[in-house]
C-alpha cells in the first residue's frame, strides 16, 4: 500500500504541475520543494539517511531561491525528487 499510496501521490502532482511548466521557473521550483515535503511525509521510517539528505537538499534548494537563482533550485528539487523516488523503490 506505501506503494502505491506514493505512486498516486506522484501521478497527482505531476498532472498537476503540467500547466505550471509555462509558468515559469519561481513556480516550478515551488512546486518541486512542494512534492519533496508531501514525499518527505513518507519518509518517516527511513532508516537508510535518506530523509537527511533530502532535508540537506532541501535546505540548499531554499538558499538558491531566496537568491533568486531558480534553475539551481530546480536542479537540486528535481534531483532530490528522483532520490526520493529511488528510496522508496529500495534503491540507492
Amino acid at each position: 500500500m506505501k506503494r502505491s499510496a506514493l505512486a498516486g501521490l506522484f501521478i497527482t502532482a505531476a498532472m498537476l504541475a503540467s500547466p505550471a511548466f509555462a509558468a515559469g521557473d519561481k513556480d516550478l521550483c515551488q512546486i518541486n520543494l512542494d512534492k519533496i515535503n508531501n514525499g518527505k511525509a513518507l519518509l518517516s521510517t527511513d532508516t537508510s539517511g535518506k530523509s537527511g539528505e533530502i532535508d540537506t537538499a532541501v535546505a540548499q534548494a531554499k538558499a538558491a531561491h531566496a537568491a533568486g537563482d531558480d534553475k539551481k533550485c530546480i536542479e537540486i528539487t528535481s534531483k532530490a525528487l528522483q532520490d526520493l523516488q529511488n528510496s522508496e523503490k529500495g534503491g540507492q
